[in-house]
């Protein structure tokens, strides 16, 4: 008697934005499997051997940016968790990502840190079917620009908040009043988020093709390192701001070219903004 191969979970649900979740997925888990991989992601090539999917839509996917990204805000969120062991992490649009697995998967920040995923229904009914419970991780069913998630944080032993790969995606006023919001409710809590470059803003604000098949979702919002240096001083409950360098990736001269742009403000504009918000 042979084994039937379990059947794969339809992905084609996840439309719009949400469907950039597949992508940077795809990335990761493509990037996760080399062995010499920048982040080691197991469950992210478990996610996509387990989604039934058009990858081949998106076009080259085999590249490190994301790999970049997911080792960013694993340092990140590692560094609050070592300070603060019993914290809420909340994973704002967290789409497919698999931090939290990373994290629990060492004993560097221990067990006892909680999770709040917060997503749209269509990535929530994905990730129940995909990926392992556990009674740390909560779900929030909804956007993140409804604030009642807030409601479900538990702040008492510190909150670490990542907008990995979303305010690019709404609009100024929007990126800006969730940014206020996390601020004012969270004192003593952090908040990571990432945002592309600014030289290309106008082309992201119009949607940019990987491939003859797919185009990104247009993205409004964006902040020069400067810009979001004066976040400090503009958004009430923010105490500090700090722009965090770029994680070495592979290859020496990537790695010096990378060491140039973090450091030189001329290519501030070229660079992408990776920034940590301390909220007094």
């Amino acid at each position: 008697m042979t084994n039937t191969p379990a059947a794969k979970v339809d992905g084609s649900a996840l439309t719009g934005v949400s469907e950039t979740a597949l992508l940077t997925l795809l990335v990761r888990a493509n990037e996760a499997r080399r062995p010499d991989g920048l982040v080691d992601d197991p469950m992210a090539i478990r996610l996509v051997d387990s989604i039934a999917f058009d990858w081949g839509k998106f076009g080259p996917s085999r590249r490190q940016d994301m790999g970049l990204r997911a080792k960013a805000f694993d340092t990140q969120t590692r560094r609050y968790l070592r300070d603060h062991p019993r914290a809420t992490v909340v994973a704002l649009a967290e789409g497919l990502q698999t931090s939290f697995y990373r994290l629990d998967a060492t004993d560097e920040v221990g067990h006892d840190f909680r999770w709040l995923t917060v997503d749209l229904p269509p990535i929530i009914e994905l990730r129940r079917k995909l990926l392992p419970p556990s009674d740390r991780v909560g779900v929030c069913a909804q956007s993140a620009l409804d604030f009642t998630w807030m409601d479900s944080v538990d702040d008492s032993d510190g909150v670490f908040i990542t907008a990995e790969g979303l305010l690019m995606y709404l609009q100024p006023e929007e990126s800006m009043s969730l940014i206020k919001a996390c601020a004012q409710r969270f004192p003593g809590g952090r908040m990571m988020f990432d945002l592309p470059p600014s030289w290309f803003a106008w082309w992201a604000r119009h949607g940019m093709r990987t491939s003859l098949r797919y185009k990104v979702p247009p993205m409004p919002f964006s902040l020069s390192p400067a810009e979001a240096a004066a976040l400090v001083d503009t958004v009430p409950g923010i105490r500090a701001v700090h722009d965090l360098p770029l994680p070495e990736g592979r290859g020496r001269i990537a790695n010096a070219l990378l060491w140039t742009v973090q450091r030189l403000p001329v290519f501030d504009p070229v660079r992408p903004v990776w920034t940590l918000l301390e909220f007094g």
